[in-house]
């Protein structure tokens, strides 16, 4: 594998970038006209190093994830969905806890969590020091702010790391009763890099979704934060190209490509059922998956017709009664 270790830019505004082999050592160098970060943790790190100007505004928050797992046939054939319950008073949106069956090496598993963890890694392989290195004389400041105006995260987070292997089983006896310790175990799911963001009133805020950095030449740009992954992948490439090439984007010919390949760009699905029935049938299609039932929709309640006016009744007591 390789990894980016250096980008200098060219008098022409393109890029030269450095690329080292991780297992030899040895190192080329690319020149690029546009460049695209797309790094996951490790995303910050890189546009650091490219100097625009841009990547002052951005510091890191790393969260880490675990779950309790089990793999016992007699518990991964009773559940076969994702169930959420309701994420704690103060916790982030990511915490929401869950069931959820998945298959992990070819095995039916059921995952229960998650839970928070904390590490100042960026990546779930990455280096201890990532989070010092990212630190900055331009982002301790919005870092700060950040961790004072978001005390109940931060709360929460303390509260998290400190839970015992009895806490964390007992959460899980809340959505499934009838487990057994000796059935689950912990396991480490990965790691997120939140962002932290300059901002004029607060200083800093804390951002729980992704955002697309572009430098003011518009030939770099880089996708930060944490989001669902293959859910938000497609708006996300269409908000880069929109910020990339603005002129055109706009343009006729661009338009009608991005038409032919998301025909339902800059339309809404909600209510359009046959705008709503096209996509679906057109993404299974392409995924190669089955084709998806027709939608049916309910059928419209009879119109309420005036009824005669009935003469009126004695007033009955029990008529009034709430049951």
């Amino acid at each position: 594998s390789s990894e980016v270790t250096d980008f200098k830019r060219n008098a022409d505004n393109s890029w030269h970038v450095t690329i080292k082999n991780v297992q030899s050592g040895d190192a080329q160098t690319i020149d690029a006209k546009y460049v695209f970060i797309g790094a996951g943790g490790g995303a910050l790190k890189l546009l650091q190093k490219t100097g625009i100007p841009e990547a002052d505004n951005y510091a890191g928050f790393p969260v880490g994830g675990s779950f309790l797992m089990t793999e016992n046939p007699a518990v991964t054939a009773q559940h076969l969905e994702k169930v959420y319950g309701q994420a704690s008073v103060g916790a982030p949106p990511m915490s929401v806890p869950h069931l959820d069956a998945r298959y992990l090496d070819g095995k039916r598993v059921v995952l229960f969590g998650p839970f928070a963890t904390f590490s100042t890694k960026f990546l779930k392989n990455g280096s201890f020091f990532d989070l010092l290195s990212t630190t900055t004389t331009d982002n301790v400041l919005p870092m700060t702010h950040v961790g004072l105006d978001n005390f109940d995260l931060v709360k929460y987070l303390v509260s998290q790391v400190m839970l015992s292997d009895d806490d964390r089983f007992a959460a899980l006896k809340e959505y499934y009763p009838d487990a057994r310790k000796e059935d689950w175990k912990l396991i480490q799911a990965g790691q997120r890099v939140q962002i932290i963001k300059k901002d004029a009133e607060k200083g800093g805020v804390l951002k729980l979704g992704t955002e697309v950095v572009v430098d003011q030449q518009k030939t770099i740009s880089a996708l930060l934060g944490a989001s669902p992954g293959a859910s938000t992948a497609a708006p996300i490439t269409l908000n880069v190209l929109k910020q990339m090439f603005p002129q055109q984007f706009n343009s006729p010919e661009w338009q009608s490509r991005i038409h032919a390949i998301v025909p339902s760009y800059g339309q809404k699905l909600n209510g359009n059922v046959a705008l709503t029935q096209q996509v679906w049938d057109d993404t299974a299609a392409a995924l190669q998956l089955t084709k998806p039932p027709v939608i049916q929709m309910p059928a419209a309640a009879p119109t309420a017709t005036a009824k005669p006016a009935e003469p009126p009744r004695d007033a009955s007591p029990q008529h009034d009664m709430a049951l």
